[in-house]
């Protein structure tokens, strides 16, 4: 029926698991229990993914400078200006507007970015390097910009991210592709345990992020108008985005699982990174504030790409079947 109606399954889980974060979040000790369940699935991702990648694979990956670059510049040059010109916006609340250009200025996600990398059958191994440096860049770039367009202070950073990405990403990755030769195979052959693994790490992520938020009062903060012009803004924004790094990655000649790393890591903003850089950047009773639209652009975030990268990974598998057939 689903299939009938051109309705994603997925989509579904995803649109499910945020209305389960809103009736039933995890507080307490389950909370900590969620968190490390899904610390725990983002690590086991890594880990396969490192099995699955071979040395010359990774260093292909490396060596893609001008990829890397040019989802760099996304991240930190186009979403910039479009957060400027957003917030140019005559009558837009001041809040809302200083969140929105916050939003802007973070870094890329690295799990997800990576998980629907490999689930459209793009390049994992160069999204596994855009989506890292992205994200270790922004620890020291975010604090810049946020001081030269919106507070004006010196700002500051923490060193906790870098060492939460290298425990939590970095290490699992470089164990599992150490034990390639003797778990590479296995892990070849049983693809479908990889798939769940991606799109299960990301169900995780979803529901104890978006949990944590309706804990901290998300649905009393706010009012069904200005969510719904979070929403509008946020889409714009991620349409836009989306659309001019197709564009680019077809201009600049790259393969086709090239542009969908370009795609998928360009289009990103770590909620992850981005709540404890606010809490560090901005006063605290501002915080709450500051955060919703990135909350809001996160999940829509998910969902579009959780989408787009099912339609590219069955788009692989039939051209993969022609030449069987």
């Amino acid at each position: 029926m689903l299939a009938r109606l051109n309705i994603d399954p997925y989509l579904l889980l995803l649109v499910g698991t945020v209305g389960l974060a809103s009736v039933l979040p995890a507080r307490g000790i389950w909370a900590d229990i969620a968190g490390g369940v899904a610390d725990a699935g983002i690590a086991l991702l890594f880990f396969l993914h490192g099995a699955k990648l071979s040395r010359e694979a990774i260093l292909d990956g490396a060596r893609a400078w001008k990829l890397h670059l040019t989802v760099a510049a996304t991240t930190f040059v186009l979403f910039p200006i479009l957060g400027l010109a957003i917030r140019a916006i005559p009558g837009l609340e001041p809040s809302l507007a200083t969140g929105v250009l916050f939003l802007t200025l973070l870094p890329s996600t690295v799990q997800s970015s990576i998980a629907f990398t490999a689930i459209a059958g793009g390049n994992v191994a160069a999204a596994v390097c855009s989506a890292s440096f992205s994200n270790l860049a922004g620890i020291f770039i975010t604090p810049v910009l946020t001081a030269l367009l919106i507070t004006g202070d010196s700002g500051g950073f923490s060193a906790d991210p870098i060492i939460a990405i290298s425990v939590q990403l970095l290490l699992p990755f470089v164990a599992g592709h150490l034990l390639r030769p003797w778990i590479g195979g296995f892990v070849t052959r049983n693809k479908q345990v990889l798939n769940y693994v991606d799109r299960g790490s990301i169900l995780l992520v979803v529901y104890t992020a978006f949990g944590a938020a309706v804990i901290e009062g998300l649905w009393q903060k706010v009012t069904l108008a200005e969510l719904g012009l979070i929403a509008v803004i946020s889409l714009v924004l991620l349409a836009v985005v989306m659309t001019i790094s197709t564009a680019v990655g077809k201009g600049l000649g790259f393969s086709r699982q090239d542009r969908i790393v370009l795609l998928f890591c360009g289009s990103k903003k770590s909620l992850a990174t981005g709540v404890p850089l606010a809490g560090v950047l901005f006063p605290a009773a501002q915080v709450g504030a500051i955060i919703l639209p990135l909350m809001f652009f996160h999940q829509i975030q998910l969902m579009v790409c959780a989408v787009l990268a099912r339609r590219f990974g069955a788009e692989n598998e039939k051209a993969d079947a022609l030449p069987a057939a």
